[in-house]
């Protein structure tokens, strides 16, 4: 079996020691190529090769931005590619949260991870996948436009700069770009499920869409705006109507809890098989906790099956 392993040296926990580890484990099963990331958007690129070079597997060791940048590389010629017509994934966690491999069950310990992923190779183990879709942009397990992609990007802003991603700097940056919001009481954003125009809502200040519950994780206490979501359904949508003070509070503190937000200023849609997002002005948007600009309008899609994981 023909793999490569990717691996981005500047992932938060990401380590020569994880590294050496790993290699020196697949090799024994795999005929293996290695290749560092060097710069935003190399991943893509890789996972580009692997699937014109006919490859059987690709490796992340890295965050969810590895994984989102290889994942997008490898399915690149669109939403009709098949899972069997691409190398399988598979992933050893190496970020600051790890969310998809979280959710996935996958351990964080990157050892323990590896030998997950030796068992599932000699036992031929593969799971399929659903993936959402964002225009051209395929994401794993998160989407977001307003204040939720705001911080993020305040947040990669702040990381650039040298800072470490911790769960005081979120914490510290969300407050910060809550207050900064141009309109707390009126958000930009409509949204119009797919065939159902007279289901429209607008007014939005955030909207965050997920394939997966939990939708991410403040130190190791997960948040779920999103309880119902799952890999194997459509996509689930969390939105508010308001970003005053009250609701917005309400809202953060409910997605501690397994029911997850609910109120009068709360949007909540399960199982969408895809929307539109509109907005009055261009917003931020975000995939997978990767900040991709201001969008005045984003579609939105589920894609069942989309690429088969390892694990």
């Amino acid at each position: 079996m023909r793999a490569l392993v990717v691996v981005n040296p500047r992932a938060t926990t990401t380590t020569e020691r994880t590294r050496d580890v790993l290699l020196s484990a697949l090799r024994n099963d795999l005929e293996l190529q290695v290749a560092e990331t060097t710069h935003r958007g190399h991943a893509t690129e890789l996972g580009r090769q692997a699937r014109n070079d006919g490859l059987d597997l690709v490796v992340a060791l890295g965050g969810d931005g590895t994984v989102n940048e290889l994942i997008n590389g490898l399915l690149e010629s669109g939403p009709g590619q098949r899972a069997g017509d691409v190398p399988d994934i598979a992933m050893v966690p190496g970020g600051s949260t790890n969310v998809l491999t979280r959710n996935l069950g996958i351990p964080e310990n990157p050892i323990e991870a590896t030998g997950l992923l030796l068992d599932a190779l000699r036992d031929g183990r593969r799971q399929p996948l659903g993936l959402g879709r964002l225009d051209d942009r395929y994401f794993t397990f998160t989407a977001g436009a307003g204040l939720d992609a705001d911080v993020i990007h305040a947040v990669e802003d702040a990381r650039d700069g040298g800072r470490k991603a911790t769960p005081a700097l979120y914490i510290r940056t969300a407050l910060r770009r809550y207050f900064a919001q141009p309109d707390r009481r009126h958000g930009a954003i409509t949204l119009e499920p797919d065939g159902s125009p007279e289901a429209r809502v607008s007014g939005l200040g955030v909207v965050v869409i997920s394939n997966c519950s939990p939708w991410t994780y403040l130190g190791s206490r997960p948040l779920r705006p999103t309880p119902y979501a799952d890999f194997n359904a459509g996509l689930d949508v969390f939105g508010l109507d308001s970003l005053a003070l009250v609701p917005t509070l309400a809202s953060v503190a409910q997605m501690a809890t397994r029911r997850g937000p609910r109120g009068r200023h709360v949007v909540s849609l399960h199982n969408q098989r895809g929307f539109t997002l509109r907005a009055e002005r261009p917003v931020p948007v975000q995939v997978d906790g990767d900040y991709i600009g201001e969008r005045d309008l984003v579609t939105v899609s589920a894609v069942p099956d989309a690429i088969r994981v390892a694990y």
